[in-house]
């Protein structure tokens, strides 16, 4: 053993021997002190002779795997600390040379030190000398946790053009994610009579949706009667729905396979009249005769008058290619996309002229058929065949010989609610 070492030993010995004769309070805290200071000078010892040791392959010429597991065996270690000693060896050896000082002087403790040594290397090569500097300096003030804190920030200190570029650069990429992971999803809650929203915007989204809600959805304001009996979140709730109510009422809205978005309600005379029973959405979800009622009031509704046997009596009065009333009919007949199997909804559908209107097919009710984008072109472009059938008036489909050799017709069974 290294003299210096043994004497070193043998001091700190007797003094732990005398530590129950110490009875001034003063002189308790002055040698704790001391020990602390010497406690860090050993470890700074200890993580450079570690370091040597890494360095001359002791652990492999002894027959470890590593220093890591050398350490570990010889002294007894948990894997985790045996790692993390030659982990701060290496890099106070590298890159925090400060640090690894004030850890000699005991200036720092080796918490401190680990935290240093963690945040100089996340930053680039070019900066880790002066964060190593500017850190260290503050190991007299601040503890390991609040080091953490301000190493997380260290480069707007040491390089604050390249912190500012960065932070920009972070900035933009959340907002990529943002935006790419946006979503909404109106998920009907079977029996509940209600539709869960939910979903994500990016903030530039977020911002629009705001702005347009917020005029709405002050207390007092729409849907309010005497006083406030709404909570925010109903509040936001109604105005949500009164946006939508302003946006289907004007004409700028896009078409929506040929017609402009508009809610349908499908209901018989009856009900409409007596309020007894249940109507429609186009999307098939059941509402009160009630709430139909309420619906039909509305410019922005068009309801679907059917009588008894079904039949349409009323779908309005719009004249264009399979738009309005025609399109409607269609809605209503068919339910969504008609093709065998497919569940894609009215929206996503458009009508086809099932003898081509190039050919001198009628554009009615009887010569048409809704597809979605996808099978609309297969109709085109495949042998699949489509009639509407003489008895009901609903689509057939004949598929071709290879998939089906005795071509028997095949309906969409998806959409049929009744």
């Amino acid at each position: 053993m290294d003299e210096r070492l043994a004497e070193l030993s043998r001091v700190l010995g007797e003094h732990l021997g005398s530590v129950p004769f110490v009875c001034s309070p003063s002189t308790v805290v002055e040698q704790l002190d001391q020990v602390h200071v010497i406690e860090q000078q050993v470890a700074a010892l200890q993580l450079a002779l570690i370091r040597q040791a890494d360095g001359l392959g002791i652990a492999a010429a002894q027959g470890a795997t590593s220093t890591v597991g050398w350490l570990r065996e010889r002294y007894r270690l948990l894997p985790g600390a045996a790692s993390k000693q030659v982990r701060l060896a290496a890099a106070l050896d590298r890159e925090c040379p400060v640090t690894a000082g004030a850890l000699a002087a005991g200036a720092v403790n080796v918490d401190q030190a680990w935290v240093i040594a963690d945040a100089v290397a996340k930053l680039p090569a070019g900066y880790r000398a002066r964060a190593d500097e500017y850190l260290a300096g503050l190991g007299g003030e601040f503890g390991p946790k609040e080091l953490a804190g301000l190493g997380e920030r260290v480069l707007e200190v040491v390089a604050p053009e390249e912190a500012e570029a960065r932070a920009l650069a972070a900035l933009e990429r959340a907002e990529e994610r943002a935006h790419a992971g946006r979503e909404l999803r109106l998920s009907p809650l079977p029996g509940e009579g209600r539709v869960r929203v939910a979903g994500w915007l990016d903030r530039e989204a977020a911002a629009v949706v705001t702005a347009a809600l917020d005029p709405l959805c002050a207390p007092g304001g729409f849907g309010a009667d005497r006083g406030e009996p709404r909570t925010p979140g109903q509040r936001r709730a109604d105005a949500l729905v009164e946006v939508c109510r302003l946006a289907t009422a004007c004409t700028e809205l896009p078409d929506n396979g040929g017609d402009r978005p508009q809610v349908v309600v499908t209901v018989d005379y009856d009900t409409l009249r007596d309020q007894v029973g249940a109507a429609t959405l186009d999307d098939g979800q059941p509402l009160s005769a009630a709430a139909a009622r309420r619906l039909a009031c509305d410019a922005a509704i068009l309801p679907a008058v059917l009588d008894g046997a079904g039949q349409v009596l009323d779908v309005g009065r719009q004249q264009r290619l399979f738009t309005g009333a025609l399109r409607r009919a269609l809605v209503l007949r068919d339910k969504g996309c008609a093709f065998p199997s497919c569940d894609r909804p009215p929206r996503w559908c458009e009508g086809h002229h099932v003898i081509h209107w190039a050919d001198g097919g009628p554009t009615n009710r009887d010569n048409a058929v809704l597809l979605c984008g996808h099978h609309h072109r297969l109709i085109h472009h495949s042998d699949w065949k489509v009639t509407i059938n003489p008895t009901d008036g609903h689509p057939d489909f004949t598929p071709p010989t290879h998939i089906d050799p005795q071509q028997q017709p095949r309906r969409n069974r998806y959409h049929r609610r009744e």
